[in-house]
Parts: C-alpha cells; structure tokens; sequence
C-alpha cells in the first residue's frame, strides 16, 4: 500500500527533475523535432523558443513566490 505522502504532490513542481517540470511536454517536443529531422536545429527553432518561453515563465514565478520567503527583503 502506498503512503499517504507518496500520492499526495506538492504545492509547486520539484526544479530538480526536467519530468517535474511544467515545460516537459515543449522539452519532449523539441527532442523529437531533433530526431525526426536527423538534429537539424534550424527545423526545430520553433519548439525551442517555445520552450525557452515557457521556462522563462517558470522562473519569474519560482522567483516571484521566493520572494516572500526571503531572509534579505
């Protein structure tokens, strides 16, 4: 049986593990592009910039929530 810890998620995605990330599905997207066109990356500009965008957006809201938590404000 499975602990109550195990199936419960936290309140915001572990930064350790790329799965845990919300930017997977665009990290997974952009791999397949490089295999699909034999790593071409000029093919998969678009999935990379949509990934970088969507990290973007995951850092300025891990920052913005760490903010409170600061020892220094």
């Amino acid at each position: 049986m499975a602990s109550r810890a195990a199936t419960t998620t936290p309140p915001f995605a572990s930064a350790a593990r790329i799965s845990d990330s919300e930017c997977f599905p665009q990290y997974t997207a952009s791999l397949k592009c490089l295999e699909e066109f034999s790593s071409d990356k000029s093919r998969c500009q678009e999935h990379f910039d949509v990934y970088k965008e969507c990290k973007k957006r995951e850092r300025e809201a891990r920052l913005e929530r760490n903010k409170s938590r600061s020892l220094f404000s």
